[in-house]
């Protein structure tokens, strides 16, 4: 009978296949990301602590006539025809108030960022947000969708409160609601502008009640989106816990 192979060929082995599973994403850090088509200079970076994301920043106090702020959003979709998005929240920590930039292919096959205020739990549809949106654009390349943004801030504050999220699909122009594993009940944190980022805040814990159930919005402006309705204390907590987890799917 044959001899079976070394225990050191084995292991060899072993971690070639890992390195096989380890995706272009996965792999990277935020410097060692070049980006050779976008002029700005990002001062600082950050390797987000869910979702396999990383967050390029560059905040310029002396603009005029507000304080700008520069970013490049990197994160693999959940599926190759899915979406990733990134968002400001100038006003708490979860779905209510985020300012977000979500990128998906649109029907021609070109990425397109597009903007939600997402101002209450309800029919989402794309509109301005709070900050003026100087420049957007996005590419998808390597497993992976970059966003570009340049945006005007109010003066005074150099922590924001940040949330970045990925999803699988797209209908009709709307982003499908992402996953609710811990990783994306986790994707937020804040963003100190300076370039100091505090520690991120363990994940939550899903709170226990029935899944809400998700009806399509009815009325000439539903555009696609969806309505949440249920029943119980823990639903509350659970749907704050992400941006819209059920309703943009951020």
């Amino acid at each position: 009978m044959a001899s079976s192979p070394p225990l050191a060929s084995s292991f060899l082995l072993l971690a070639a296949a890992v390195v096989l599973l380890i995706s272009p994403a996965s792999s990277q850090t935020c410097k060692s990301q070049k980006f050779s088509h976008n002029k700005t200079k990002f001062t600082n970076c950050t390797d987000l602590p869910t979702l396999k994301a990383q967050l390029h920043w560059a905040y310029d106090p002396s603009a005029k006539p507000n304080p700008t702020l520069s970013v490049a959003y990197i994160a693999p979709p959940a599926r190759p025809d899915g979406w990733v998005a990134w968002a400001l929240n100038p006003t708490g920590s979860g779905m209510v108030g985020s300012q977000a930039l979500v990128a998906f292919n649109d029907v021609n096959g070109s990425v397109v960022v597009r903007t939600y205020n997402i101002t209450e739990y309800g029919p989402i549809v794309e509109s301005r947000i709070a900050y003026d949106v100087l420049s957007k654009s996005a590419d998808h390349s390597g497993g992976v969708t970059t966003i570009f943004a340049t945006l005007a801030l109010p003066p005074g504050k150099t922590l924001l409160n940040q949330v970045w999220q990925v999803g699988a699909a797209v209908k009709d122009g709307v982003p499908v609601k992402h996953d609710f594993s811990p990783e994306n009940l986790g994707s937020k944190g804040t963003l100190q502008l300076n370039g100091n980022v505090p520690a991120p805040a363990p994940f939550p814990v899903p709170a226990q009640s029935p899944a809400p159930a998700l009806v399509p919005a009815t009325g000439k402006d539903a555009g696609g989106s969806w309505r949440i309705y249920g029943s119980g204390v823990g639903l509350c907590g659970a749907v704050s816990a992400v941006l819209l987890g059920v309703v943009l799917g951020f």
